[in-house]
């Protein structure tokens, strides 16, 4: 059984009446309405969001809006944002979210996927890459193109497109809740009465569900820091008293542990990430230069938190979390699942007989019962008839001394392609290389780029051609 909110078990199955829009004002908006429930530059208390809401809904319902219906949001991180997608799920409706940084053409070619009713924009162009979060004002269009919703899901995310083309991916309102119930059984979660910082972007999974939905429901503080910088997410941390838990990707921890001298935290618990590994680099500036925790967690867009290690004690293991299923089969990290994850066209090989196959190599320890993540089955390529497992290349560089990020990538030969602290760093690649890995694992090319490009969600790019551009741009070719 999970923990209660709003009379509701979360370990127990979801109301029919959630599915009608109910679930939002009994589990997301219920509690004191002088309770703080988010901090955004200054507090929005319960009530004050709960009438946000009920405005923003009846605006929506104006422009055509029923339950059963498709409303895209394409906003940055704001209460507008936020205001926004609870409005969408309180009038019944489909929510599909789309990053704001999405391209015209992007956004054109995700309508055209999705078919929204209506579509909710700034007004006006925002920019700033490291604000945590936005003022807008917001325009409600409707489509004449739109469609009612052809599924029971609530949700439609789009797949990061960190190795491919993007696939539309639903949630429903019984999968939400049982995340949100999985974040509350995990032993060092924050929980009422604490604050969570939350950088990872909250149109995503990991800010979506594990510190905006997860926050509502709990009882938690979520705070959006003004700045994405080292300076501002701790000004965020040390604006509160209580328990505090950064939650981000492991860029993020990566920047944080840099910083020279960082102030006392006493608050400041831990941070978790998602997305990626932790370089141990990082890990030990981070856990010794803030006296604080650094735990990880695995998980995808299609079913959200799958195993954590909050603690840090069991790098690189991972403990599955409450109520999923997982098991490697092949090398192969597998997934049970009540039922396909995907919406519209997809591999059907991804899920067969209640199990996705996620891409993802790993291993399972039946004594310990510990999870270990290798990487992405896709990174392991031949080279000349021998196997060479990419991540493995990309672990022997990014351990180097003056290496801050690496990507490799498998084409006519491997290349890699890096970010170092100074030039000199790079010069001296090969030669370090050739002392650590065998002839044929080594990079036939290797290019140095000022920043790696990374998806919306914050995961390193690993398409070839967009990563030869991103080298020719930073080359001046």
């Amino acid at each position: 059984m999970g923990f209660r909110m709003g009379g509701i078990s979360m370990g127990e199955t979801a109301p029919k009446r959630c599915t009608e829009g109910a679930w939002v004002d009994d589990i997301l908006l219920q509690g004191d309405g002088r309770d703080v429930a988010l901090y955004l530059g200054e507090a929005v208390s319960r009530a004050e969001l709960r009438g946000l809401v009920a405005a923003e809904q009846a605006r929506f319902e104006a422009a055509g809006l029923a339950a059963g219906g498709v409303v895209a949001v394409r906003l940055p991180p704001s209460l507008s944002c936020i205001v926004a997608m609870l409005a969408g799920w309180r009038a019944g409706a489909q929510v599909a979210l789309l990053d704001y940084r999405l391209t015209t053409h992007e956004v054109g070619k995700a309508i055209a996927r999705l078919t929204p009713q209506l579509v909710v924009e700034p007004v006006a162009d925002v920019s700033g890459t490291l604000r945590g979060f936005f003022d807008v004002d917001t325009r409600v269009t409707p489509l004449r193109t739109g469609r009612p919703a052809a599924s029971p899901h609530i949700l439609l995310q789009l797949s990061s497109g960190s190795t491919g083309p993007s696939k539309v991916i639903g949630r429903t309102v019984g999968s939400l809740l049982a995340e949100i119930d999985r974040y509350g059984q995990l032993d060092g979660f924050p929980h009422r009465g604490e604050r969570t910082v939350v950088l990872a972007s909250i149109v995503h999974v990991l800010g979506l569900v594990g510190g905006l939905l997860y926050g509502l429901a709990s009882g938690t503080q979520v705070v959006l820091p003004a700045r994405q910088t080292v300076d501002g997410i701790l000004k965020a941390v040390a604006a509160g008293d209580e328990p505090t838990t950064i939650l981000g990707v492991p860029s993020q921890a990566a920047v944080l542990a840099a910083a020279q001298n960082p102030p006392e935290l006493p608050q400041l618990r831990r941070m978790i990430t998602g997305g990626e590994l932790v370089r141990a680099d990082v890990w030990e500036r981070f856990t010794t230069g803030y006296d604080a925790e650094l735990g990880v967690m695995y998980g995808m867009t299609e079913a959200g938190v799958i195993a954590t290690d909050l603690t840090g004690t069991h790098r690189p293991g991972l403990k599955p979390a409450p109520g999923m299923r997982v098991r490697v089969e092949d090398g192969q990290i597998l997934l049970g699942l009540p039922e396909t994850p995907y919406v519209g066209p997809s591999d059907p090989t991804r899920f067969v007989d209640g199990w996705l196959r996620t891409k993802d190599a790993g291993s399972f320890d039946d004594a310990t019962g510990l999870l270990t993540v290798l990487g992405r089955l896709d990174s392991q390529v031949s080279v000349g008839g021998l196997k060479v497992d990419l991540s493995e290349v990309e672990a022997s560089i990014s351990a180097l001394p003056g290496i801050t990020g690496a990507v490799v990538v498998h084409g006519t030969g491997i290349e890699a392609f890096v970010m170092v602290e100074e030039p000199a760093v790079f010069d001296g690649l090969a030669d370090c290389l050739a002392a650590r890995l065998a002839p044929y694992k080594r990079p036939r090319t290797l290019h140095v780029l000022p920043e790696l490009p990374r998806t919306a969600t914050g995961k390193p790019v690993r398409n070839a051609d967009v990563l030869r551009a991103a080298a020719r741009s930073a080359a001046g070719v």
